[in-house]
């Protein structure tokens, strides 16, 4: 089946580190966009960062610019986000998502609603 799946999420200790994964399978990541979001319990779900197909656009909330980075293996099929110096407010369920990228675009953008193949999420809680 055409899907993503987000895996690498856990129980860190505050400025910890983790990296999270996003593995297409059923289609190829070139061509397409992908998100990274995170909803924590009662808050909406937020863009934290995003990629475009060919890594020439990334972008990141103010919240983990610094902290987050946004990268991808083509070749792996896979998306990763490298965060560090994590804090208990980076908590919450964190997604991967794609859209097809538009090649006469310039920006991945980080709208919700703008991506249609979303993963199950993975789980980070940040916490000692």
């Amino acid at each position: 089946q055409v899907q993503v799946v987000e895996s690498g999420g856990g129980l860190v200790q505050p400025g910890g580190s983790l990296r999270l994964s996003c593995t297409a399978s059923g289609f190829t990541l070139d061509g397409y966009a992908i998100g990274w979001f995170r909803q924590a319990p009662g808050k909406e779900r937020e863009g934290i960062s995003c990629i475009s197909s060919s890594a020439s656009s990334t972008d990141y909330a103010d919240s983990v610019k610094g902290r987050f980075t946004i990268s991808r293996d083509n070749a792996k099929n896979t998306v990763y986000l490298q965060m560090t110096s994590l804090q208990p407010e980076d908590t919450g369920v964190y997604y991967c998502a794609a859209r097809r990228w538009n090649y006469s675009g310039h920006y991945c953008g980080r709208v919700p609603n703008e991506y249609y193949l979303w993963g199950q999420g993975t789980q980070v809680t940040v916490s000692s």
